[in-house]
């Protein structure tokens, strides 16, 4: 998936550039941080870090694209893209990783089919009201 691919009705959710946030992220679809981010994120489906963007965060998702600066550990289902302004700083876990020429990679690279287990298909928010559907409350038995 190139830039070109990507239309803005597309996005799910955009951080400007002017703007920086600090926490856990979840999400469906498609969405694209250009501020600052902090923390975790998670999702089956497609981050795309822009040009302005510093993301200091532990990723699971299911496509990374890189246009900013990353720093963290990554998971992707199914690809990671570094483009020539991108740089992520961290290890990776992928079955599928592109480089453009000027793009920057420093960190560790596992490639296997064991990648696509890491990011969830089900956003957390998702897994998290089916596992609180299954619980037993113990006190109540008495």
């Amino acid at each position: 998936m190139g830039k070109g691919d990507i239309r803005s009705g597309d996005l799910e959710a955009f951080l400007g550039k002017n703007t920086s946030f600090e926490g856990k992220m979840s999400f469906e679809g498609m969405v694209r941080l250009d501020g600052k981010f902090d923390g975790e994120i998670f999702s089956g489906d497609i981050l795309i870090i822009g040009e302005m963007a510093i993301v200091n965060a532990k990723i699971k998702v299911g496509t990374l694209l890189v246009d900013g600066k990353v720093t963290g550990n990554v998971h992707a289902r199914d690809k990671i893209e570094i483009h020539s302004t991108g740089e992520l700083n961290g290890n990776i876990n992928t079955p599928a990783l592109v480089i453009k020429e000027g793009g920057i990679f420093d960190g560790t690279c596992k490639m296997d089919k064991g990648a696509e287990e890491a990011a969830p298909k089900v956003p957390p928010i998702k897994e998290k009201e089916a596992k609180d559907q299954k619980t037993v409350d113990l006190w109540d038995e008495g």
